[in-house]
């Protein structure tokens, strides 16, 4: 009989007659289960001595240990350069599944039981389990989503129940978008640098237990009922999106702690056992791989262990869809501090029947050294692609600013083609396309707007005299800084948002649109909004709220979803291979301007900004489809003749980004070999209809 695994159940299980306590500590001396009155969280009511078997787990029963009880945890150990253990601080469980606060700061875990034992039912609702080549990952925070949204009643803006709301759900899903992707959702606080100053890490990246619920983003009214209740309508938020057929994806933060450095706050990790669970040097000094004062060393087995429990606690009984892994390289680190594809907590996340089901999507970097691993993760990751967001950014502001001031663009079409089809350069073949996680933008960075109205970054609301953020935003202003009176510069830049919203929804791969860019929402050039609770990061709601153009931006970016959905050929599940015909691939031809198969020439060279690319879809699933996008990115109109192609009688333009909102599809096809007039700085988008 194979032997139990030594790790199983840790934390606290707790029922009516009581419970049972399982910690894991490799160097502690004592550990003590602490029972406190809830009403009181300084009086102790009950104290266990926990006992240590091989594997380093502490374990005791407590006949106070029933749903709701508040517990915390005194760990002693030995002294030394790596530890901090002091029996006087009370510790919170790292598996706690709810929490609250002392008057003194510390935490208390609260005991809670599964919620199927509560009496919640998930009822007809399932995981969408949308296949990754139909999926529009939708970055959002559940507080400035609906925080300003006058359709939600004002108990429920800015809460779980207020992203559950029907007025939420009928936006997200008349926006076309498939996977709603949440910021930090578990338990986090401010970092205490903040707190000094007045603020708070409204961003989330800051995680105090990875098993509880954010209890501010719950109502009031369930903030007012307890734990349980914030656990519950978390829950509910997740029903409610899947019966609405959109799936849960959490941004989750396991690269590091809130006890940021060794002088920041003790609450957890550091008093259990800050030895295993952080990475150190061989003088006591963190490691810090993340810029955030520690880094959870993930060459030991329990760090690892406490990840895998996290997720499936969230995948499995919270029932959501997937996971973006923040700073995801530190992950992969292994005892040497090197990081490796391999790694066996990277390999079990796969492997789990319940994690591997879900979607991984990595944040392939952290700050460390060799950190920047775009591309190396293995085969059932998505990543964020930061070559596709830097080359489409340069291809559309860049290269127009140079072309603007010097009369060239410096550089071809060429590489823009490579991360339009998928990245093939950065993802091997085995991978294919959908490993690349593309986007434009995301929650730290410009706004899609902003981006085309700012060269430089203005985070002086920020109150570090504007030292944070990226000074490498690849942006334009078009020629003025912030808002802007001309209306052919405010033209120019609509046109800018469209084309880079067009190629992100056109492009091969699984696109990330960051809420709100939908219909042009700004920062105002802040590029880094973290601190920021207010309107300067909420989405607005009301039309005078907006800018002028967000009407026809939205229809825009509905019109493109809709678009991707009925078109297999923008969306290959694989690259295709030179000759053959790869099911699930799309197979690709290159045209100039001029209709002819693309030559060197046309690829490299700066004055070649015209391009036509001919997809056919070879899917496995849906019915043959072939599309013609032409993409043409210089600043004056020019002729361009269509292919002609054995397999395609005409051309039926369905998207044109001169325009200000789609158009209906024109009423006849263009035949090939006709010679069209492509507007400045534009992208078009046909049906090729078959010529059988």
């Amino acid at each position: 009989m194979p032997e139990r695994d030594p790790l199983h159940d840790l934390g606290v299980r707790a029922g009516a007659d009581g419970g049972v306590a399982r910690v894991w500590s490799q160097h502690a001396t004592s550990v003590d289960l602490v029972v406190f009155d809830a009403d009181d969280l300084d009086w102790a009511i009950a104290r266990t001595p926990l006992v240590r078997d091989e594997h380093g787990v502490w374990q005791g029963a407590s006949a106070e240990l029933r749903p709701g009880a508040h517990y915390g945890l005194r760990v002693d150990g030995p002294a030394g350069v790596e530890h901090a253990f002091n029996p006087v601080h009370t510790l919170l469980d790292p598996y706690a599944r709810g929490l609250v606060r002392a008057d003194d700061g510390s935490w208390r875990g609260i005991a809670l039981e599964s919620l199927t034992a509560t009496g919640f039912e998930w009822g007809d609702s399932a995981k969408p389990r949308v296949p990754l080549d139909r999926t529009v990952v939708y970055e959002t925070h559940v507080r400035g989503f609906s925080k300003l949204n006058p359709a939600v009643p004002e108990p429920l803006r800015g809460t779980y129940a207020g992203l559950a709301h029907d007025a939420s759900l009928e936006y997200l899903v008349n926006l076309g978008i498939t996977t709603v992707e949440l910021l930090p959702v578990h338990a986090f606080v401010s970092e205490d640098r903040l707190v000094r100053q007045g603020k708070i890490n409204y961003w989330g990246y800051n995680t105090l237990a990875f098993f509880a619920a954010h209890s501010p983003y719950a109502s009031a009214a369930a903030r007012a009922e307890g734990a349980a209740a914030v656990r519950r309508e978390f829950a509910g938020m997740v029903r409610r999106l899947h019966e609405a057929g959109l799936e849960v994806v959490l941004d989750v933060v396991y690269n590091h702690t809130a006890e940021e450095g060794r002088e920041g706050p003790t609450s957890s990790f550091r008093g259990i056992d800050n030895a295993s669970y952080y990475r150190h040097d061989a003088h006591g000094r963190y490691v810090d791989t993340t810029g955030c004062g520690n880094s959870l060393d993930f060459a030991g087995e329990a760090p690892q262990r406490l990840v895998l429990d996290s997720m499936r606690y969230f995948a499995d009984e919270l029932q959501v869809d997937g996971f973006r892994l923040d700073l995801a390289a530190t992950l992969g680190r292994d005892e040497r501090e090197t990081f490796t594809p391999d790694h066996p907590l990277l390999r079990a996340m796969l492997d789990d029947p319940v994690i591997g089901a879900s979607k991984l999507i990595a944040e392939p970097w952290d700050v460390g050294p060799g950190g920047w691993q775009t591309g190396n993760f293995p085969n059932g990751f998505t990543e964020w692609n930061d070559r596709y967001r830097d080359r489409m950014r340069d291809f559309w502001l860049g290269d127009l600013r140079r072309e603007r001031e010097t009369g060239s663009a410096g550089s071809g079409i060429g590489r823009f083609a490579t991360r339009l089809a998928g990245s093939s350069n950065t993802f091997s073949g085995e991978r294919g396309p959908l490993a690349s996680l593309n986007f434009v933008t995301a929650h730290d960075g410009f706004t899609l707007a902003d981006l085309t109205a700012y060269d430089v970054k203005h985070n002086q609301g920020n109150g570090e005299q504007n030292r944070d953020g990226t000074d490498s935003n690849n942006s334009y202003n078009h020629g003025v800084e912030g808002e802007a009176a001309d209306p052919v510069v405010r033209a120019a830049r609509r046109r800018s948002i469209r084309n880079l919203l067009g190629t992100l929804l056109l492009s091969a791969g699984v696109p990330m649109i960051t809420a709100g860019d939908e219909f042009g929402r700004s920062q105002r050039g802040n590029n880094n909004a973290y601190c920021h609770d207010s309107p300067l990061t909420w989405l607005a709601w009301e039309a005078s709220d907006r800018p002028r153009f967000a009407p026809a931006l939205l229809e825009t970016a509905r019109h493109l979803m809709r678009l991707r959905a009925e078109n297999p050929a923008l969306r290959p599940i694989r690259f295709g291979r030179l000759g053959e015909t790869v099911p699930s691939a799309s197979q690709m031809d290159w045209f100039n301007a001029e209709g002819e198969t693309m030559g060197i020439d046309d690829w490299n060279s700066p004055a070649e900004r015209t391009l036509q690319f001919l997809a056919a879809s070879t899917p496995e699933t849906e019915a043959p489809n072939r599309i013609l996008l032409v993409v043409h990115a210089h600043e004056a109109d020019t002729e361009v003749v269509l292919p002609r192609h054995d397999e395609v009688s005409g051309y039926t333009l369905l998207w044109d980004s001169a325009d200000e909102a789609p158009s209906a599809p024109a009423a006849a096809p263009l035949a090939p070999g006709a010679t069209i007039t492509v507007g400045a700085q534009a992208m078009r988008l046909f049906r090729a209809e078959s010529a059988a």
